[in-house]
């Protein structure tokens, strides 16, 4: 019998193995999305701002500049100034925001980090209001407002009322923010009902809220406090502040584990509710929602009363928590633009702002500190925080920087394979 040379097809069950280019393709490709998935390019954005945070900390530091105008004779003196300016102001902003090394006992060292967390809460509050406006497709700048009216809702209940000690604090909540959500449900009515555009709606019903508020701080028997001339309203009862939830060492209070229960509430809402299911719907496209049936109107006047009522529940946390002994028209202390800064850092996803608000509340309380230890101005800290935003709002920056490839590109690598075998 003679031998044959055959070539046998493959069997059908017998597993096919992917040619070799193609696995390096197919790796190719999940190296380049998670290199370009939100979270790779946010981490890169803030390293990238604090580098050019350090470049202007350098610059403008007085030592740096006296040694590089000897620069070529002793250069080592040049860069031993950039590097003591640098890391000293660096230093000082995680001694005054994380953990503070000099301090005797543990108790003490991380006391920075309760501050942040202070500074935080307010944040991660409105921020999360704005969020969910961004996951609809409204841009909630109205911040501002809904804080002050919040503000002015709860500290009368707060200073006007005396009721027992619990139930005081919860009905001064509840009043904040539903005055939040009431100043926010209005943008919404009035876009879904008139067609106007929610930023205007905002950036007016701000300056509304800035006057009425001041005009009652400053008329007696309103919200100014009795035998005062002073635009400021009387001290918060102590049955309506929040309580020190880590004993009064420490300015961290209730809020704290609010703002834990509202960043589960909006997840919740986002992405286990069929209203934010709606939400969402209408945020990709409102013609679409509008087809399958989802009342566009009604939706966007929900998102703006929830949005409203988170950020209502900042301006409760700084009359009931921060501030206690009364409040001014600058209750607000920024927070309300700052949210949008946190909103966008966050990507307007209720975990990413939970940790973006941390992050501006670590630079809030590191900042004071950078100034006091180094002498760095507070306003570096500022430009770090518009740089993390301009970065995020531009990622293909940030690829162009750092070297990342383009999104959604493909190399296509075809295997080494013969003739013959193509052939066949």
């Amino acid at each position: 019998m003679s031998e044959t040379t055959a070539t046998t097809a493959p069997s059908a069950n017998e597993p096919k193995l992917a040619p070799e280019g193609d696995e390096r393709s197919r790796g190719n490709q999940v190296l380049s999305e998670i290199l370009n998935g939100n979270f790779v390019i946010s981490i890169l954005a803030v390293l990238f701002a604090l580098v050019i945070g350090a470049i202007l900390i350098a610059v403008t530091n007085e030592d740096v500049q006296a040694a590089s105008g000897y620069f070529f004779a002793a250069p080592g003196d040049t860069f031993a100034a950039i590097w003591n300016a640098v890391s000293g102001a660096y230093g000082a902003l995680f001694q005054g925001s994380i953990y503070n090394f000099r301090r005797d006992g543990f108790l003490d060292g991380i006391k920075p980090l309760t501050e942040t967390l202070t500074f935080a809460t307010p944040l991660i509050a409105a921020a999360l209001g704005i969020g969910i406006a961004f996951r609809v497709g409204l841009f909630n700048i109205g911040g501002r407002g809904q804080m002050l009216i919040a503000a002015a809702c709860a500290g009368w209940v707060g200073f006007s009322f005396e009721l027992p000690w619990g139930v005081h604090l919860a009905v001064a909540l509840v009043a904040g923010i539903a005055g939040g959500a009431l100043w926010g449900g209005l943008v919404g009515l009035l876009k879904a009902r008139t067609g106007a555009h929610e930023v205007i709606l905002t950036i007016m019903l701000n300056y509304v809220a800035f006057y009425l508020i001041s005009w009652m701080l400053r008329t007696p028997g309103l919200l100014q406090a009795p035998g005062s001339v002073n635009p400021k309203s009387p001290a918060m009862l102590e049955t309506a502040t929040m309580p020190e939830i880590l004993g009064p060492r420490y300015n961290l209070h209730l809020g704290f584990l609010l703002v834990i229960a509202a960043t589960f509430f909006a997840w919740w809402l986002l992405n286990r509710s069929s209203l934010g299911f709606q939400f969402r719907a209408v945020g990709e496209n409102p013609n679409a929602a509008r087809v399958a049936g989802i009342n566009v109107k009604n939706t966007y006047v929900y998102a703006m009363l929830i949005s409203g009522g988170l950020v209502g529940l900042a301006g409760v946390m700084q009359v009931l928590g921060t501030v206690t002994t009364g409040f001014s028209a600058g209750i607000d202390a920024g927070i309300g633009f700052d949210a949008i800064t946190v909103a966008l850092l966050g990507r307007s996803k209720p975990w990413g702002i939970f940790a973006a608000g941390i992050l501006f509340g670590a630079f809030k309380a590191g900042g004071f500190a950078m100034q006091a230890a180094e002498g760095i101005p507070i306003d570096i800290v500022t430009v770090v925080q518009s740089m993390i935003v301009l970065f995020i709002a531009a990622p293909p920056l940030i690829r162009a920087v750092f070297f990342l490839p383009k999104q959604g590109a493909r190399r296509r690598l075809l295997p080494n394979v013969s003739k013959e075998v193509a052939a066949k």
